[in-house]
C-alpha cells in the first residue's frame, strides 16, 4: 500500500494502493502513510523525504466512501477523521527535515493537500496531469488544510477562486499561479529535483526547513505557527481583503442561491482561519468541513454525481451476459444540429462516419459543425492540431444510402414525424452490417437507433425488418456539450442491441441511462412537466418574474418560461399533437391551448426572437409586455417558496411515476437523468432522491395539498402512500 524505502540519506514514499484502482485517503491508507513518515522522522540518517506514487497518478484525494460511511453518524466521527489528517499533514511541515512531493500524476483534493503540507513540490510534465482542490464539485470543502495552505501559499484573490469553484488545473498553469515549484520533464529528472532541494536544505548546517507561515519556539525548540504571519497580497483586513469577501459572498449567494453550503463554508473557513495561526486555523477548517461532510447536500452530491455517476459510465445497466462489441462504424440520417452533433462525438472517438442528408451539399454543412468545434478547441489549445486533419477524414458527407454499407450502428437524427422516420428507417435498415464480421471485432449484427425525444420506440420499430435489433438512442443537445444519452428499450429490443448501445455511448465517453419504452420515455415527459408547470402559474396569474426567479432559486439552470422558449414552441406544439392523435392528451388541456395560441401569433421562441420572452438584436432578452395582456397578473402572489415547491414537486411526482409504472428501470438511472438531461437540482440527489430528500411524509403531504389547490396532476400515486406509511424509501 505503501513503499519505503532510503536511497542515500533520503527517504522515498511511495503511495501503491492494491485495494482500489486509485491511490486515495483512507481508513487503511492513512495509517500506513503515517507510519512510514513518523519511520524517515525517527531515523536519523534520513535528512529529508520524498513522497511520490508508483501509480499513473499521485493521489486521487479521499476515499469518498468512507465520508459516506460517517454522513449519518455523530459529527465527531467525522471530526475525527479530519482532525487526524490534519495531524498527520501538520508532522510534515514540522518534523524538522525536508519533505518534497514528487508529483508524477494527478493530485486532486486530500492528494493535492499532501502537496500543500510539503516543503516543495515538483510536478512531472504530463499532459494528463490535473492538480486543484474539487472538493467543492461534490458538496465538501477542503479538510485537510486545503483552505488555510493555499491562500497562504498564493494569496487570497488567487486562491479564492480556486477553492470555491474546484477548478483542476494543468501543470504549466499550476505552475504558472504558484501551485507548484517546479517542472520536471522526465520520472529521473523529477526525483532528482526533489534530492536536489533535500541536499540544499537537509543538512545539520542549515536551519530546520520552515513554511513561511511557521517559525521555531524560543523555549521548546519546535516548529509552531507564526501569529504574525503576513498573506501575500493583503489580509483579511486590507481593502483587497475586504472587496474580496463582500463581493465573493454576494455572487456566490447569487450562483448558488443557498442550496450549496459547500462554497459559503469555503468562505467562512479562509475568512476566520487566516486571522490566527496556521495550528489554530486546521482546528477552524475542521469544524466547516464536518458542517458540511455530514450534510444531505453533501451525501448527494457523493452518492449520486461520484459514486453514482462511476457506476453508470462503467456500464451498471448494460447487460451482464452480452459479449462485449465494439462499434467502428456509424451512419447518421440528417445532418441538422443533432445529426451534425453525433457525428463529431462519434469521429471524436474514432469512428468511421457516413454522414447522410437529402444532399451532398446538405450533409457537407452537418460535417462543417464539426470544422467549427475543432477550430475553437485549437484555438483554446484543448485540441491537437495534428489530429484535426484524423478526424475530419473520418466523416463522409453524402446522400447515397449505398455508403451506409457495413455499418455496425444507423443512427436516424430525422424530424420528429413517425411517417418520415418509418420511411428512413426502411431505407437504411438493409445497409447494416451482418454476420460478415470476424467473432470478438464487430457487433455481430448492425443494430438500427432512433434519436427521437418522444415517438414510442416499439411504434417506431414497426417499420424495421428486425425490431429485436431496434433501439432508442436519445441525445441531448448540443451533443458536443451534453454528457448523458437515454437509451430506450422497445417491446422487443434485445439485450443484444442495448450491449451494442451501451458500448457505443461508452466509446464517444456519454453517461448513459436505460429506460422503457413509453410515450416521452422518462427525460421528455419529466421535463416537460417543469415547462408546463411553468405555464399553469402563468395561467394562475403568478407573475412572469417570479415564476421565473422560482425556477432558477430552486436550483434549475434557467426558469421554466426561458427554457420553454430554448426549446421551441413549435416543437411543443408537434409534441403535444403527435400525443392528441394517439390519443394520451386532450386538445381541452390549458397547457396545449397556450402552446398553441403562441404558435398562431408566431411566437414560437427564441430562433424566432419572440416567445415568452423578446429577443432584441445585440441586447438582452426581456420578457414579453404581451405576457400581462394574455395572463393578467393578481393582486394576491404567491410566495417564492409556494412557487418553487409547486415547480419541484411537479417534476419529483411524474418521476416517481416513471418509477412505478416501470419506465425508469433503475433510482440511479432515475436520479441522473434528471440532473444530466433537464438540469434537476443536483443538491436534492436527483429527481427521485428529491423524496427521501424533504422526507416521504413530508413528500406526500405537500402533494396532497398542491393537489387539493391546483389540481390531480400532484396527487400522489397508491404505492407512494404505502411507503410512507412504511417509512420506505423509493428504490
Amino acid at each position: 500500500m505503501i513503499k519505503y524505502t532510503v536511497d542515500n540519506n533520503v527517504a522515498v514514499i511511495s503511495w501503491a494502493m492494491t485495494s482500489s484502482p486509485m491511490n486515495v485517503l483512507n481508513d487503511e491508507s492513512i495509517p500506513a502513510f503515517e507510519e512510514a513518515l513518523q519511520r524517515a522522522f525517527a531515523d536519523e540518517s534520513v535528512k529529508g523525504l520524498i513522497i511520490t506514487s508508483e501509480k499513473p497518478e499521485f493521489v486521487a484525494g479521499a476515499d469518498l466512501k468512507m465520508i459516506l460511511r460517517n454522513n449519518d453518524k455523530d459529527p465527531a466521527e467525522m471530526l475525527k477523521v479530519s482532525s487526524e489528517l490534519n495531524r498527520v499533514f501538520r508532522s510534515i511541515e514540522t518534523s524538522g527535515k525536508p519533505t518534497v512531493a514528487a508529483i508524477n500524476g494527478t493530485a486532486l483534493g486530500g492528494g493535492y493537500e499532501i502537496c500543500l503540507a510539503c516543503h516543495y513540490r515538483v510536478a512531472l510534465n504530463n499532459p494528463k496531469t490535473q492538480i486543484g482542490l474539487v472538493e467543492v464539485t461534490i458538496g465538501l470543502i477542503p479538510g485537510a488544510g486545503g483552505t488555510q495552505r493555499l491562500p497562504r501559499m498564493i494569496g487570497i484573490q488567487a486562491a479564492l477562486p480556486l477553492l470555491v469553484e474546484g477548478k483542476k488545473l494543468g501543470v504549466q498553469e499550476a505552475k504558472n499561479m504558484g501551485l507548484i515549484d517546479a517542472i520536471a520533464e522526465t520520472p529521473a529528472d523529477m526525483m532528482q529535483q526533489a534530492r536536489d532541494f533535500i541536499d540544499a536544505n537537509g543538512t545539520s548546517a542549515r536551519p530546520k526547513p520552515l513554511k513561511p507561515w511557521d517559525e521555531i519556539d524560543r523555549k521548546s525548540g519546535k516548529i509552531v505557527g507564526k501569529d504574525n504571519f503576513k498573506i501575500p497580497g493583503g489580509a483579511i483586513q486590507s481593502i483587497v481583503g475586504a472587496q474580496t469577501f463582500g463581493a465573493g459572498t454576494a455572487m456566490l449567494m447569487d450562483k448558488t442561491k443557498g442550496n450549496y453550503p459547500a462554497p459559503l463554508e469555503i468562505m467562512g473557513a479562509v475568512y476566520e482561519g487566516l486571522q490566527v495561526n496556521i495550528d489554530r486555523a486546521l482546528v477552524i477548517e475542521a469544524r466547516h468541513f464536518v458542517k458540511v461532510a455530514t450534510s444531505k447536500v453533501a451525501k448527494n452530491l457523493i452518492g449520486t454525481m461520484f459514486l453514482g455517476m462511476n457506476e453508470a459510465n462503467k456500464g451498471a445497466s448494460r447487460p451482464k451476459d452480452q459479449p462485449k462489441t465494439d462499434v467502428r462504424k456509424v451512419g447518421i440520417l440528417g445532418a441538422g444540429m443533432m445529426g451534425a452533433g453525433i457525428a463529431y462525438v462519434s469521429a471524436q472517438a474514432g469512428i468511421e462516419v457516413v454522414l447522410k442528408d437529402v444532399s451532398v451539399e446538405a450533409a457537407e454543412k452537418g460535417k462543417d459543425y464539426t470544422r467549427g468545434l475543432l477550430k475553437k478547441g485549437v484555438d483554446r489549445g484543448k485540441v491537437d492540431p495534428l489530429k484535426v486533419d484524423g478526424i475530419l477524414n473520418l466523416i463522409k458527407p453524402t446522400a447515397d444510402y449505398a455508403d451506409m454499407q457495413g455499418c455496425d450502428l444507423i443512427i436516424e437524427a430525422v424530424f420528429e414525424k413517425q411517417e418520415l422516420k418509418a420511411t428512413v428507417t426502411k431505407e437504411a435498415e438493409p445497409m447494416l452490417a451482418n454476420n460478415s464480421h470476424p467473432a470478438g471485432s464487430h457487433p455481430a449484427r448492425g443494430i438500427f437507433g432512433s434519436n427521437t425525444s418522444t415517438l414510442p420506440i416499439s411504434s417506431l420499430a414497426e417499420a424495421s425488418a428486425n425490431p429485436a435489433n431496434f433501439i432508442g438512442i436519445h441525445f441531448f443537445s448540443p451533443v458536443d456539450k451534453m454528457m448523458l444519452v437515454e437509451i430506450i428499450m422497445g417491446k422487443q429490443t434485445s439485450d443484444y442491441a442495448l450491449a451494442v448501445a451501451m458500448d457505443y455511448t461508452r466509446k464517444i465517453r456519454k453517461t448513459p441511462i436505460v429506460v422503457n419504452d413509453s410515450r416521452g420515455f422518462y427525460t421528455s415527459r419529466c421535463f416537460g412537466t417543469y415547462t408546463s408547470e411553468g405555464m399553469e402559474l402563468l395561467k394562475d396569474g403568478v407573475s412572469p418574474i417570479l415564476i421565473e426567479n422560482g425556477g432558477k432559486d430552486a436550483g434549475m439552470p434557467v426558469g421554466p418560461l426561458a427554457v420553454h422558449d430554448e426549446v421551441a414552441l413549435d416543437l411543443s406544439l408537434k409534441v403535444m399533437s403527435e400525443s392528441i392523435k394517439a390519443g394520451v392528451m386532450s386538445e381541452n388541456e390549458p397547457t396545449y391551448q397556450m402552446v398553441k395560441k403562441f404558435n398562431e401569433m408566431g411566437r414560437i421562441g427564441k430562433k424566432a426572437k419572440a416567445g415568452f420572452y423578446d429577443y432584441p438584436e445585440g441586447g438582452q432578452k426581456t420578457l414579453w409586455p404581451g405576457l400581462a395582456e394574455l395572463f393578467p397578473v393578481s393582486e394576491q402572489q404567491p410566495t417564492l417558496d409556494e412557487v418553487k415547491t409547486r415547480l419541484l414537486y411537479r417534476q419529483a411526482i411524474e418521476a416517481v411515476r416513471c418509477f412505478e409504472e416501470g419506465v425508469v428501470r433503475t433510482r440511479l438511472d432515475g436520479d441522473l437523468g434528471s440532473i444530466l438531461a433537464w438540469g434537476f437540482p443536483a443538491y436534492t440527489g436527483g429527481a427521485l432522491s428529491f423524496v427521501d430528500f424533504v422526507g416521504i411524509d413530508t413528500f406526500v403531504k405537500t402533494l396532497d395539498r398542491l393537489a387539493d389547490q391546483y389540481g390531480e396532476r400532484f396527487r400522489p400515486t397508491e404505492k407512494l402512500r404505502e411507503r410512507a406509511g412504511a417509512q420506505e424509501l423509493v428504490s
